[in-house]
């Protein structure tokens, strides 16, 4: 037997059959107890104290008066006998009772159950007989079986209730071992299957998570490698037989440090998707890290004809990956040197609650597509515009940032500020700042 609610129902069922049989065992025992002090305890005692009435007061014709009026009130035939086992109504011996007459709880003969009970002065026993079939009637009344018919109603309710939500969870295990990674438990109990369901979804979530992870890093390699490495063979081939190979060796050198980019980038993001648990956490002055920022990115802004103007940041700590909070910020304001025009500025400011630190970086450039400010966050997405491939970068940089702005718990906004774009990052300060 393999299944758990036929198991739960034939446990409670035994359970119920036993606990009866006790009970039946224990009434049984109530009509040969001589101290007892329950009405049914003192059948067997009055029975006896009528019979030897009757016999001792009118002799064994008014003894059968009495047994007829006991066998038809109980449905029982009574015997008295004497100390010598002699049948006092018909005058028989009756060794095969007397020998039994001193048992505490009754015994069977032939096919029929008898209940023996011997005076206190030990002259007379009373014998109670009755067909073996009826013995079960004695114990149970049909109110009885209504009773134990409703006992395993519970019972049947009760084991369906147990494993209900497991077969409910097996359904969402079997969908999720037969690849439908979305496949999710819909248990809503607060008991230990609730916790159990709650357990699978965070499992399968975290599959789902890294299945996706592994799968975009695959199609994303593949799309994005195409490209430079069909220039690279164009380069190298022109390096091979063309005149000017100092400008075919430098666009290969141009061309592998753009695949080298790209296959960091890819192991950032992939990394961060892939186990946040691995990621640091630690507090972070945010103003210091926002000012190293923007000295680092100010030797790339010279070249592309603009600058960073730092509005003095407000103290700000908050708790997480330092490494990962850099990139983050860096990569904004990269994206924003690169779509800035000449002799324009991009600025840069630090906003701080005791709640919340607010990092606003804003360019002066053509801005995005309403449409497409949904999906700039997104994974190698590029808008069609001047913000297309003749301004460099893979599409990843917004993408990390919005992952690890995500796994610090906080939020990223982007809306167009005309001129230009105007990209927020929110982040939850720590409980104390240092």
């Amino acid at each position: 037997m393999r299944s758990l609610f036929a198991k739960i129902l034939l446990w409670f069922i035994a359970t119920v059959v036993i606990t009866s049989v006790g009970f039946s065992v224990a009434t049984a025992l109530t009509f040969a107890g001589s101290r007892e002090k329950q009405p049914v305890s003192r059948l067997l005692p009055f029975a006896l104290e009528e019979a030897r009435y009757s016999y001792e007061n009118g002799g064994s014709q008014r003894l059968k008066l009495f047994l007829d009026r006991f066998d038809a009130i109980f449905q029982a035939r009574g015997i008295l006998t004497d100390a010598q086992g002699r049948d006092l109504a018909t005058g028989e011996l009756r060794p095969d009772l007397f020998a039994n007459a001193r048992r505490r709880v009754g015994f069977m003969r032939g096919n029929s159950a008898v209940i023996p009970r011997m005076a206190d002065d030990g002259r007379y026993c009373f014998f109670m007989t009755f067909p073996r079939r009826n013995a079960i009637l004695w114990l149970f009344l049909p109110q009885h079986v209504w009773v134990v018919g409703i006992i395993m109603l519970f019972c049947w309710a009760f084991a369906a209730y147990l494993t209900s939500p497991l077969r409910r969870l097996e359904k969402a295990v079997e969908r999720f071992g037969k690849g439908d990674f979305a496949a999710r438990s819909d248990l809503n109990r607060r008991d230990e299957f609730g916790r159990l369901a709650k357990a699978f979804n965070q499992m399968a979530e975290r599959i789902q998570s890294l299945l996706a992870s592994e799968r975009r890093l695959l199609l994303d390699i593949s799309h994005e490698l195409r490209s430079p490495l069909a220039r690279l063979g164009v380069a190298v081939e022109l390096a091979r037989t063309g005149e000017d190979r100092e400008s075919a060796l430098n666009r290969i050198q141009k061309e592998s440090d753009r695949l080298n980019a790209l296959v960091g980038e890819l192991l950032q993001v992939t990394r961060a998707e892939g186990d946040p648990k691995s990621l640091r956490s630690e507090k972070v002055r945010l103003d210091q890290l926002l000012q190293t920022v923007v000295d680092d990115c100010s030797i790339e802004a010279a070249p592309a004809g603009c600058t960073l103007d730092l509005r003095a940041p407000q103290p700000a700590t908050v708790q997480g990956d330092p490494e990962l909070l850099r990139r983050a910020m860096e990569n904004v304001l990269r994206n924003a040197i690169r779509h800035a025009p000449r002799g324009s500025a991009v600025e840069v400011s630090l906003a701080a609650t005791p709640e919340r630190a607010v990092i606003a970086v804003r360019d002066y450039g053509p801005g995005v597509p309403p449409s497409s400010l949904p999906h700039i966050f997104e994974p190698f997405y590029r808008v069609e515009t001047d913000r297309g491939r003749g301004t460099g970068g893979v599409g990843l940089g917004l993408s990390i940032t919005r992952r690890a702005v995500e796994l610090h718990s906080g939020q990223l906004r982007a809306r167009n500020a005309e001129p230009g774009l105007l990209v927020e990052i929110d982040f939850p300060v720590a409980a104390q700042n240092s």
